[in-house]
């Protein structure tokens, strides 16, 4: 019987992980320029770490983690998100005692939610995301929000939107959240379950509803910005100030909310096309309760996280074509066994010398090799018989151009090494 990927999950398959690769480059090299280093963490964690640090009101903790016991009656949960696992890490190995505050991380890697599959949104996907811990500066604010940008850019998107709101400090908060219960408790029996059950726990989250977002009571619901307080209001004052300074534009939406209970203060999402339609490619804000939460000193953090899946809806959308960097410098044509044995030593001896080189493996005739080094890229076709064999001379052929010249075997490494070097 065939034995099929599981739903909700795909194969990146050889011809598609250069694309893949050049994206993870581009975030790596971005987040040097802005001093943020690589952290890793488990795949999979205790099952109480996300329920305390994303919330048991969200979607994710409700209805979405891969939970399962391991032979200890452990409850663990495949990561649905990247920054509790972060936070967990800092706390643990005490990195907010280290010198140098804020501490900077960024991370790559596949993250597992049980959803509906649809375009962009998949139970395993891979996620980019960072986090700056130990700083209360709004500067810090702008920062993560311009390397987000910085990234989408580099990779040439045009049409984006950052759209920016406040979620405020704690009394902020509380005097907010006292007004949404109010706001939506005459009228709560008309709203779904979910929402009945946060009313208390959590009224902010019914802003987030997917199933009521178009009820009435949604428009006129109370807007957080009219509760901020002047600390808060000053905070969110300066965020805008210095995003003015970068030249980053945004658009100010008080409904704004992100879907985990951590946020406060900044939150903020990067919009772009998706097959057409307006959709969330980027999702982050300021979290400064969750490292106490999780154990550790009071400590402010701040972050986003972007779905690479949605990124390469939003690049095809707009026709971006990230150019592979996977061409041969050159390949080995070879015929007869003599030749095919003298082929495999000099492949070795051009790969040590950091070219990257291929042969043919399959005893075809010269014409399909040709086609095979097409099919690769292939700068310089090494081509060797009984001829060259007993000259000790390859003919290299210049896929540009078509020119063909005689070289020794022991200075083909560096002759083609001299030619790329020299873009011919």
């Amino acid at each position: 019987m065939l034995i099929q990927i599981p739903r909700g999950t795909y194969d990146v398959l050889p011809d598609e992980s250069a694309v893949w690769q050049k994206i993870e480059e581009t975030a790596r090299k971005v987040c040097a320029l802005f001093n943020y280093k690589e952290i890793r963490t488990p795949l999979f964690e205790s099952t109480d770490l996300f329920q305390r640090g994303v919330g048991d009101t969200t979607d994710i903790v409700q209805k979405e983690m891969y939970n399962f016991k391991d032979r200890g009656d452990r409850s663990l949960t495949l990561r649905p998100e990247g920054t509790a696992s972060v936070v967990r890490a800092f706390v643990e190995h005490k990195l907010y005692g280290l010198p140098n505050q804020p501490a900077k991380v960024y991370y790559i890697g596949p993250m597992f939610r049980y959803e509906r599959p649809q375009s962009g949104r998949t139970r395993q996907f891979t996620q980019f995301g960072i986090e700056a811990l130990g700083s209360q500066d709004p500067s810090i604010d702008a920062e993560v929000i311009a390397l987000a940008m910085t990234f989408y850019q580099s990779l040439g998107l045009k049409k984006l939107k950052l759209v920016l709101n406040s979620l405020g400090d704690p009394e902020s908060r509380e005097a907010h959240r006292n007004a949404l219960i109010a706001h939506f408790k005459p009228s709560i029996g008309e709203f779904c379950e979910d929402c009945q059950n946060r009313l208390e726990k959590n009224p902010l989250r019914i802003l987030d509803c997917k199933k009521d977002h178009n009820h009435p009571l949604m428009e006129t619901a109370p807007s957080i910005i009219d509760y901020l307080t002047d600390s808060a209001r000053d905070y969110f004052s300066h965020v805008k100030e210095m995003l003015d300074e970068m030249g980053i534009t945004y658009e100010l939406d008080p409904t704004l909310v992100r879907g985990l209970d951590y946020y406060n203060h900044t939150t903020f999402e990067i919009m772009g096309s998706s097959k057409g339609a307006i959709t969330t490619l980027t999702g982050g804000g300021r979290y400064n309760g969750l490292v106490s939460e999780l154990g550790g000193p009071e400590t402010p953090g701040v972050g986003f996280a972007l779905s690479i899946e949605r990124l390469l809806l939003a690049l095809e959308v707009e026709n971006i074509s990230l150019q592979s960097e996977g061409a041969l410098d050159c390949f080995i044509s070879s015929i007869g066994d003599e030749a095919g044995k003298k082929a495999s030593v000099i492949l070795y001896e051009l790969r040590q010398a950091g070219l990257r080189a291929d042969k043919d493996y399959m005893d075809r005739k010269v014409k399909a090799q040709f086609k095979q080094a097409d099919r690769d890229h292939a700068k310089f076709v090494i081509v060797i018989g009984d001829e060259e064999l007993e000259q000790q001379k390859a003919v290299l052929k210049n896929m540009a151009d078509g020119t063909q010249e005689q070289v020794a075997f022991v200075s083909l490494a560096d002759f083609i090494k001299s030619k790329i070097s020299s873009g011919v």
